[in-house]
């Protein structure tokens, strides 16, 4: 979470998406389990940091003191149903939340 609010305010919501992405991917790869890699999950979380963001705000355990959901492993359930977390079209590309929109950022 830490390193995904970093490239969020370094880089911007875009580029931190493909920051993050890569490195999960590129650990997973490490590990021996590529297939670990899920586009839509890892998409979801970098939006849902970047929307939560504020300009000036620099103390992250502020930030999470503010926003503890976002520590909830399920966050992302409020968002998309299990099923579409689990197809294979969320795992391979963006898939948009089929239960309502992430806010805004």
């Amino acid at each position: 979470m830490h390193v995904t609010w970093l490239a969020v305010r370094r880089y911007g919501t875009a580029a931190a998406v493909g920051v993050i992405s890569d490195g999960i991917r590129r650990t997973a790869r490490y590990a021996g389990v590529p297939q670990k890699y899920h586009v839509t999950v890892s998409r979801a979380w970098v939006e849902l940091v970047a929307c939560h963001d504020e300009p000036g705000e620099d103390d992250f355990d502020a930030f999470l003191a503010r926003y503890p959901d976002l520590l909830d492993k399920r966050l992302l359930t409020r968002f998309y149903r299990s099923a579409t977390l689990a197809s294979v079209a969320a795992r391979n590309g963006w898939v948009e939340p089929d239960l309502r929109p992430i806010p805004a950022h």
